[in-house]
């Protein structure tokens, strides 16, 4: 980052410089605006400032803000430094996927710890990853969840913060699938893109993914994903899963995870199923963790149902039938 661009840039008064990081500042930013160590020791002691970490200085009292950690923690690592992972992902917008811990990447030598700070050493080009968002400095959504999901986190996680990335509407299912190359090497990488091409052609969700690997393990054909449906008072709503019967039925799958287990979103999801529901129209919900976990109890419903097979009339796909076994085992 350039000094002019730095949140220490010479030319801001120190009063611009305190309102942009929220209170948080560096001895160092404080030195170039001529406020020494006495200064500060006396702060301290009047009990007018704090100090977040022997390196930054608070100039308030009581309990740090999310922002104010988030300053804290990349000043504490110096001007060449940025939030990363899941903490940028969270500065650009991202929810659900919060962290207590702040994540931030060091393009040179560790600093000293710092308790609810985790700093990642990464010699990927600084201009490379840094977001040129204003603020404090982190890097861009896209390559800040890519490399989570290569090297930290589990399978099943890795997919669904690239989901929910896009369903968000944070990013497109394109400029990720661009930052994967970009990135190279990038461990799980072909994962990545098999992912994204499946988000791009409408599985907004990491459950969504899943319906669609069971549609091909059970030759069931595959759904209309998100389609567009006004509900019974007109609003639109948009549905996870959808298969069209011959009799004209549909029949309608929504994929509950985690957060559909809260009080108020589950209410608002069961209002919304009953103003979805309607002659003809068959309304079927499953956990993610069923999906995942027990598939074959979902195909066996769907089936029941008369959901039809790849080899149906009208079908995508091909296959033998709603009940008839794969023509060969299922891939790994």
């Amino acid at each position: 980052m350039s000094r002019r661009s730095h949140p220490g840039r010479m030319d801001a008064s120190l009063d611009d410089l305190l309102e942009l990081q929220h209170g948080v500042v560096s001895r160092r930013q404080l030195r170039a605006h001529g406020q020494d160590a006495d200064r500060v020791r006396n702060q301290v002691r009047g009990g007018r400032w704090a100090l977040a970490t022997p390196r930054v200085v608070v100039t308030s009292t009581g309990h740090l803000s999310v922002d104010q950690r988030r300053w804290a923690a990349v000043l504490h690592a110096g001007p060449r430094s940025m939030l990363g992972g899941l903490t940028a992902a969270a500065c650009h917008g991202l929810r659900h996927w919060d962290r207590d811990e702040v994540t931030v990447w060091v393009d040179d030598l560790r600093p000293p710890p710092v308790t609810g700070v985790e700093f990642v050493r990464s010699r990927r080009p600084v201009e490379q990853l840094r977001s040129p968002a204003p603020g404090v400095p982190r890097a861009r959504l896209e390559p800040a969840v890519l490399l989570w999901a290569a090297y930290d986190a589990p399978p099943r996680a890795a997919v669904g913060v690239l989901a929910a990335s896009v369903q968000q509407r944070l990013t497109s299912a394109p400029r990720l699938l661009d930052s994967v190359e970009t990135l190279q090497p990038l461990r799980r990488a072909g994962l990545f893109r098999s992912v994204l091409g499946e988000v791009g052609a409408g599985s907004h969700s990491a459950a969504e993914h899943d319906v669609v690997r069971l549609c091909r393990r059970h030759a069931i054909a595959g759904p209309h994903r998100q389609r567009r449906r006004p509900d019974r008072d007109g609003t639109v709503r948009w549905t996870d899963c959808e298969w069209d019967l011959p009799d004209g039925t549909v029949v309608t799958l929504e994929v509950d995870g985690a957060l559909h287990l809260e009080a108020a979103t589950w209410t608002v999801d069961k209002r919304r199923a009953r103003r979805l529901a309607g002659p003809g129209r068959i309304q079927l919900s499953c956990t993610a963790a069923e999906l995942r976990t027990e598939p074959e109890e979902v195909a066996r419903d769907l089936i029941a149902l008369g959901v039809p097979g790849r080899g149906s009339r009208g079908a995508r796909g091909r296959g033998r039938g709603p009940t008839a076994p794969p023509a060969r085992p299922p891939p790994p």
